[in-house]
């Protein structure tokens, strides 16, 4: 039977309406009905594989059986960013349905064509997070944001997007967001993890939609593209857990409380100013200075050593995993001088 993407009868947004107003009822998600103290995974279908298969967006509807609001965490925007996929699994183990507030739109996989081709980007080679909110009769990627759109941004009254690094770059576990906006900047101070970011809406971003309706966003950033970091999915877990107990989704956790967030209002790339053989100095969260030596590119064929200098003072949130860098490659990222 084919599935219907949008709900028969009245208007959604009469809907939707009716759904907050009576928020001890079903929830009606993609023309389905989840009872209250339930869970249902629901796919809603995207589009077909050559083969005939479908590809479909899953969502996770967990409905509580008391009033709260509606929440989404979402991972593998990006298809080759793993962690966040770990994560929102570990948090629709953790949330059960009898004993949350509201309802939570899990989405575990956004981008499931680049999952399965182990890409950054869709097979129409357009990145997603730069494609919303997308078109209903659009490119694959503006099809897939809409209906990301319409039916978890849409629903929800706020979110959490899970992502890595990227381009052989691995990141310190983060929260980016808009910190000029006071219940963000609360939020991602409960979120705890190690530093808080203030980043500017790019178009076309998950992000900038949400902040268009009103709707506030943190996004996680931790590890590397490609691979699983223990340390990055606890610290994602645990954040999200604390996060929904701040917005009364649950009751309580017995996540203990962090060290204090850090707060920075801006970063900047050290890029590599000639090719060689990439060796760093510092780790992830190293304090650096100034002019102080963070690393050194070496080319073998010529024996000559190259220093790389910091040119600005901060903390270290992300750094090149690849041994061989090209002149012009971004290498140490740093969130510039004095905490905010």
């Amino acid at each position: 039977m084919k599935q219907s993407l949008r709900p028969s009868g009245k208007s959604q947004t009469k809907k939707r309406a009716e759904t907050a107003a009576r928020p001890r009822d079903g929830f009606e998600f993609a023309d389905q009905l989840i009872g209250p103290g339930t869970a249902q995974r629901i796919e809603i279908p995207v589009a077909r594989l050559p083969i005939g298969n479908y590809v479909s967006l899953p969502v996770v509807v967990i409905h509580g059986v008391r009033p709260g609001p509606v929440v989404w965490l979402s991972a593998a925007v990006h298809g080759d960013e793993l962690n966040g996929v770990i994560i929102v699994e570990e948090l629709v183990s953790k949330l059960s349905p009898t004993e949350i507030n509201g309802t939570v739109l899990a989405v575990p996989v956004v981008n499931a064509f680049g999952l399965i081709q182990g890409s950054r980007y869709l097979p129409d080679r357009r990145d997603l997070n730069r494609s919303f909110p997308g078109s209903k009769r659009g490119s694959l990627a503006g099809r897939l944001a809409y209906l990301f759109a319409e039916h978890v941004i849409g629903r929800a009254q706020m979110g959490i997007d899970f992502h890595t690094g990227s381009g052989g770059r691995t990141n310190l576990p983060q929260v980016r967001c808009n910190l000029d906006d006071p219940k963000t900047r609360s939020l991602a101070q409960t979120f705890g993890a190690p530093v808080a970011l203030h980043a500017e809406l790019r178009d076309g971003s998950l992000r900038a939609h949400a902040a268009k309706l009103g709707k506030p966003c943190l996004v996680f950033e931790g590890g590397e593209a490609g691979r699983l970091d223990d340390h990055a999915i606890r610290v994602g877990v645990d954040g999200a857990l604390r996060s929904l107990v701040a917005v009364d989704v649950l009751p309580s956790t017995d996540v203990a409380t962090p060290a204090p967030t850090q707060f920075f209002r801006s970063s900047s790339w050290l890029r590599a100013n000639r090719s060689g053989f990439c060796r760093l100095d510092v780790e992830l969260g190293d304090w650096v200075e100034a002019g102080e030596t963070v690393g050194s590119i070496i080319n073998p064929a010529m024996t000559k050593r190259h220093q790389i200098k910091a040119r600005t003072t901060g903390a270290v949130i992300s750094r090149a995993t690849e041994g061989i860098v090209t002149a012009g490659d971004a290498i140490v990222h740093v969130a510039e001088t004095d905490p905010d």
